[in-house]
């Protein structure tokens, strides 16, 4: 009886690492993504917020500018933008700037070159 309760707890241990990354959110974290941040660093500023819960509704506590602060959310599709290991040797220049800008299951991804669609790696 016991290896059978071994076994069932090895089994729900197992289905549970593949629940989705949604699931796997902290306490108050907000649903929806950040924005990118791809301003410069002028200034040393504090961070404004240090998690959602800081922040009205419809807002996330995000990197923008280099320190957190609240913004609204954007719409995230599903899976992970691909690694991109090249380097660019031609001005950066942004083809997307948030995932609803990209047709289908796309994702905008920053890439070598600058953010373009992309098809996302399934988690």
């Amino acid at each position: 009886m016991r290896a059978w309760s071994l076994l069932l707890l090895a089994a729900l241990l197992a289905l549970g690492s593949q629940l989705p990354a949604a699931s796997a959110r902290k306490k108050g974290e907000k649903f929806g993504g950040c924005p990118p941040d791809d301003g410069p660093c002028p200034l040393s500023v504090p961070d404004h917020c240090m998690d959602d819960s800081q922040c009205p509704s419809r807002m996330k506590c995000c990197y923008k500018a280099c320190f957190r602060q609240c913004v609204p959310t954007v719409f995230v599709k599903r899976g992970n933008c691909p690694e991109d290991r090249l380097h660019c040797l031609s001005p950066i220049q942004h083809l997307c700037n948030k995932d609803s800008d990209c047709r289908g299951s796309s994702r905008c991804c920053l890439g070598a070159c600058g953010r373009d669609c992309r098809n996302p790696v399934q988690v």
